[in-house]
């Protein structure tokens, strides 16, 4: 009896609003409470989730208004406390269903310190989508909860459910004075998009090219002085699934555990994964990964310039600056690391505000693998909009399309570089030195479902 009131008084001292990301305003305490040790909490509310997930054949069971939940445990918070009136308060942990879905659930309990029970669990949001909120009684300063307003993620760049489109994109061979070469990568349907390839127009000789370790689809061409100024067009339709965690075999560790050239393994990204982990260290590797993308997201800074876009994981721990490349990257060398297999994407986010125009250059992602799923992961769109990090922790929005797939990716005939760190803008090569090839990206919108 006593070790459940040190589980349930731990309870006490830990947030249950679950508002870190979404930096809406958090219920504190206006009474002192006793002062438990971080790590004491975390590791109390880990034991109690434990227990129970023990007596429910592996999962922790969580009842929603239309749903029995069986849930595995991602992450808890441990930054706030809240009161919702005397003797009343409320803890949170975000947990994983069966079905890939994250929630975060509030945990309600009544009594004191020491002598306190759980009297109801709650979901408080579905994949960072809030079912209700919180606000403050003026008078006594407790806290109690309201419906949330119905709200869309499309303004934060998520489509949801599916989406249709189609995706041009387009390059311009430059002033040629001799012979060159040129890789473009041709998007493929897979178990989340369905690819049609409508036209492709391009100048010189041309033939595709299958990259056999990641099963990626490469058009070369050979190209002249004759060909300068002319453009390579490629026309898609695409039908795109939202993306959550999904089922795999074990990955290859000789792929997804391994060093590439600019993605690193071992040393420093080792010792630092170990401390980001922290006390983590024996927990599911679901929750080490969760551990990794938090340390990203409060680490670095989305930002342009040095040398950024390469995808170089030295630069983004030395710099703790990049674009998407950089975050992901930095968040694959961190992974392997501590033996999460991880795997790296690049193509282009679809805007979700307008239905054409212009798209803003490319975009990657990640994934990771954890309980016999690929989880996918975005965390520099998380690092943007702090509102979406629990979204963006296993989804991917339907409002994408995956152009190639690898790092490192070996071809023939392949570039006098070496291998292509990686494919979406075309890579041109003039007499064995790389040379930058206008490229644009464009769509229409054709129809979007959500479900």
């Amino acid at each position: 009896m006593t070790h459940f009131r040190i589980l349930i008084s731990a309870f006490f001292l830990f947030l249950t609003a679950c508002q870190s990301d979404s930096k809406e305003k958090k219920p504190q305490a206006e009474t002192p409470i006793q002062k438990v040790n971080i790590s004491e909490i975390e590791a109390g509310i880990k034991a109690f989730i434990a227990k129970t997930t023990a007596e429910n054949e592996g999962y922790f069971p969580v009842k929603d208004e239309n749903n029995d939940l069986k849930m595995k445990l991602v992450r808890v918070h441990t930054e706030y406390l809240s009161n919702l009136g005397p003797g009343r308060h409320f803890a949170c942990v975000d947990l994983v269903d069966v079905s890939g879905d994250v929630y975060d659930v509030d945990f309600f309990m009544n009594g004191e310190p020491g002598n306190m029970n759980v009297t109801e669990t709650k979901v408080h949001k579905l994949n960072g989508k809030p079912f209700y909120s919180w606000k403050q009684n003026k008078e006594d300063k407790t806290w109690y909860r309201v419906a949330a307003e119905q709200s869309s993620n499309n303004l934060l760049g998520v489509i949801e459910g599916k989406d249709s489109f189609e995706f041009y994109y387009n390059a311009t061979v430059p002033e040629l004075t001799q012979s060159a070469k040129m890789w473009i990568p041709i998007a493929q349907t897979d178990p989340f998009q369905q690819v049609k390839v409508v036209s492709i127009n391009a100048p010189g000789k041309r033939k595709t090219l299958t990259e056999k370790l990641y099963n990626n689809s490469i058009l070369y061409l050979e190209l002249g002085p004759e060909d300068s100024g002319e453009t390579v067009e490629i026309i898609y339709q695409v039908m795109r699934k939202e993306k959550g965690p999904f089922e795999a075999d074990q990955p290859e560790p000789e792929l997804y555990l391994a060093s590439n050239i600019l993605m690193p393994i071992g040393g420093r990204f080792e010792e630092i994964a170990k401390e980001a982990i922290g006390n983590k260290i024996n927990d599911s590797k679901l929750v080490q990964a969760r551990a990794l993308y938090d340390y990203i997201i409060d680490n670095m800074r989305y930002m342009k310039f040095g040398d950024f876009g390469r995808g170089d994981s030295n630069y983004a721990c030395d710099s703790k600056t990049g674009n998407c490349t950089e975050f992901h990257s930095f968040f694959i060398s961190l992974a392997r690391s501590v033996g999460i297999p991880a795997r790296f994407s690049i193509g282009a986010s679809i805007p979700s505000e307008r239905n054409e125009g212009g798209i803003d250059g490319y975009h990657c992602w990640a994934e990771f693998y954890a309980d016999g799923k690929w989880w996918p992961v975005d965390i520099s769109e998380a690092n943007k909009y702090s509102a979406l990090a629990t979204y963006y922790f296993g989804r991917h929005p339907a409002n994408r399309i995956e152009l190639s797939r690898g790092r490192d990716l070996i071809v023939s005939p392949g570039p006098v570089s070496g291998p292509i760190n990686f494919l979406a803008y075309p890579l041109l090569e003039i007499a064995g030195k790389e040379v930058k090839a206008q490229s644009s990206f464009s769509f229409t919108r054709t129809r979007i479902e959500s479900e």
